[in-house]
């Protein structure tokens, strides 16, 4: 079964920063798009960040020149570096990834667990 294990998550003072990693395993015959998504008590999930198999990469407003979404191909990471974090940042942040695995040989979308990032105030 292929998973996505989430770290970096924690507590910073605004203005701070933080870097989250989502590692693929498993049976992995290919992975094309990867994100991050981030929900808030009482909001909808919405996007963080993704970045495509090529390198293409797309933010909303919110986090545009702040945020900056990465990836090493070689190793399946995926990773999310946060700056000038503001509190309206804290959510739980879900790695996404559309993943064809050897038993399934077209994407399927593949979600961690979910990481808590809480910004003081």
């Amino acid at each position: 079964q292929v998973q996505l294990v989430e770290s970096g998550g924690g507590l910073v003072q605004a203005g701070g920063s933080l870097r989250l990693s989502c590692a693929a395993s498993g049976n992995i015959r290919s992975i094309n798009t990867m994100g991050w998504y981030r929900q808030a008590p009482g909001k909808e999930r919405e996007l963080v960040a993704s970045i495509t198999s090529g390198g293409g990469t797309n933010y909303p407003n919110s986090v545009k020149g702040r945020f900056t979404i990465s990836r090493d191909n070689a190793k399946n990471t995926v990773y999310l570096q946060m700056n000038s974090l503001k509190p309206e940042d804290t959510a739980v942040y879900y790695c996404h990834a559309d993943i064809s695995s050897t038993w399934r040989p077209y994407p399927v979308p593949y979600w961690g667990q979910g990481t808590q990032v809480t910004v003081s105030s």
